[in-house]
């Protein structure tokens, strides 16, 4: 294809750990995101979005390459994404591309980075450089060797704490600004060169640690000690530390402050893509690839649960096929996968075809009912299942993997504590639910599924499956059944039972001195 033609740029932001309520584009009380307020003047906003997962490696395996993630197989199970095609490599035919993020699961040795023409993750612990070009085939060497495999698990695995050891609140840095600064450079120089571009940035200020600019802190957080509050959410959810709701307030005060950041960083992008000349031609997607709890159902961070404030996420896509405005109807992350290839395969006015970017033998086909440019999105003229009265594509579906990573260190905090945890809990137990605007059923491992209302009762507080079930109406009794059947005629498509996984299945080939230093930062006992 010809690499010059107008409308076929792509930006793809994500906002990692950002709870759609806390953006006032959302109708927060708070002034979170102004830009994103502007943004919406000329973008659709998705009110039903919902993540395949709760976390960020399976949700941004979904985003590349159109796969649940019992598909794809990404998880702490398995941290790798394996045998599949990525929509950078779909699309290295026809657009240059890059990826840059400060997550630590981004990288080439997971391969979400694979078919990036250039990538960094600006991660203090192991710099971008380190993790491109020839030492990236390195590590992708590693992840070949079942006993190197888990040297670079270990790295992974340690990253994101390590991350909380140098990023304390005196003179911590925040990566943003210097990741949008590399994308501003990426985007100038594929233009300069008559390129069509595809640009995927992650901005990870909303994840724990908060620690803001002083700026913002003074806004939302004023006279708050970011290094004072709790910003270990494993302390918490074991019973180990309690937190009230003042000390939730404060920490509420200083994600808003991150949120604010990451806002005013992408007006700095916005405004210079404006300036440049690049925005009315580009696709612009910003969501989130979950959310986060502060104490809602006894739990904080956004681990060992799969409830709407960490699936339901907020959407934004300009594009001029879309009106703006609002929209309620509801669809899966995952197919944004699909509407990046429609918009790069035909552009206006160009008789392109998106089923020719997915021609390799593991990519997954192109498929207009997943692309929110079609008319026929999420019409997939198949019953939800075999009984139903309602389309598969009224549903959606998340699953969650044994966090493996998590559970070390919740462990640790908790045997630090003399705490015994249950191992017939939800923090031992993978999770998959069916969701539809009305209603959710969660199927778990090792404790009671659950069933929500959630058009009455949308902060999922009456279980309608458990003790709440005497109470339950004729209309909740069938929501229940089909939810719940939808959910069984999607493991029969995907996901089938569940295999046990032992830790030391994932740990056993680890080095003794890899475990020696999970030990020290505790996550091994």
């Amino acid at each position: 294809m010809d690499r010059t033609d107008t409308g076929r740029n792509v930006l793809f932001v994500v906002l990692d750990t950002v709870r759609k309520d806390h953006l006032s584009v959302y109708g927060h009380d708070r002034p979170t995101t102004p830009t994103l307020e502007a943004f919406a003047d000329e973008a659709a906003v998705y009110d039903q979005a919902v993540a395949p997962a709760p976390w960020t490696l399976p949700v941004h395996a979904s985003l590349f390459t159109g796969l649940y993630p019992s598909e794809h197989g990404a998880s702490q199970e398995n941290p790798y994404l394996e045998d599949a095609t990525t929509l950078a490599q779909s699309l290295s035919d026809t657009h240059r591309s890059a990826c840059y993020s400060s997550n630590a699961w981004i990288t080439p040795y997971t391969h979400l980075t694979d078919g990036f023409d250039d990538q960094d993750n600006f991660f203090e612990v192991m710099p971008g450089e380190f993790l491109s070009g020839p030492l990236a085939s390195v590590w992708k060497t590693m992840n070949d060797n079942d006993h190197l495999r888990r040297v670079a698990d270990w790295l992974v695995s340690v990253g994101n704490t390590i991350h909380e050891y140098t990023a304390s609140g005196e003179g911590a840095d925040s990566k943003t600004p210097a990741v949008i600064d590399e994308a501003k450079g990426f985007i100038a120089d594929a233009e300069a060169d008559d390129e069509h571009w595809f640009q995927f940035v992650n901005l990870m200020d909303a994840h724990l640690p908060y620690h803001p600019p002083e700026a913002y802190a003074d806004e939302f957080a004023p006279g708050v000690d970011s290094t004072a509050v709790c910003q270990n959410s494993k302390e918490y959810n074991c019973g180990a530390r309690d937190i009230d709701d003042d000390e939730f307030d404060d920490l509420r005060g200083l994600y808003d402050a991150e949120i604010r950041h990451m806002d005013a960083q992408l007006d700095r992008l916005f405004s210079w893509m404006r300036d440049e000349g690049v925005w009315e031609d580009t696709m612009v997607v910003v969501c989130a690839d979950h959310g986060e709890l502060f104490g809602e159902h006894d739990l904080y961070g956004h681990e060992f649960c799969i409830y709407d404030p960490l699936v339901n996420v907020p959407c934004m896509v300009k594009h001029p096929d879309l009106d703006a405005g609002r929209y309620d109807d509801q669809f899966e992350l995952m197919d944004l996968y699909h509407t990046v290839l429609d918009h790069a395969g035909t552009a206006p006015g160009d008789g392109g075809d998106p089923t020719a970017l997915t021609s390799a033998a593991d990519a997954v086909d192109f498929d207009p009912a997943r692309s929110l440019l079609r008319d026929e999105h999420r019409a997939f003229d198949e019953p939800a299942s075999p009984e139903s009265d309602r389309d598969r594509g009224d549903y959606a579906f998340v699953e969650y993997y044994r966090p493996v990573v998590e559970l070390k260190q919740l462990e640790g905090k908790a045997a630090d504590a003399g705490i015994e945890l249950d191992e017939e809990s939800r923090f031992y137990s993978r999770m998959r639910a069916a969701r539809r605007t009305d209603a959710k059923y969660v199927r778990n491992e090792r404790i009671p599924d659950e069933f929500y209302r959630l058009d009455d009762d949308p902060g999922e507080e009456v279980d309608l499956a458990g003790d709440a079930r005497a109470h339950a109406t004729d209309a909740d009794e069938a929501a229940l059944e089909a939810t719940e059947a939808a959910l069984a005629a999607f493991e029969d498509r995907h996901g089938g039972e569940w295999k046990t996984v032992d830790d030391e299945d994932v740990l056993s080939e680890m080095s003794d001195d890899a475990k020696d230093r999970l030990q020290d930062l505790g996550y091994l006992e």
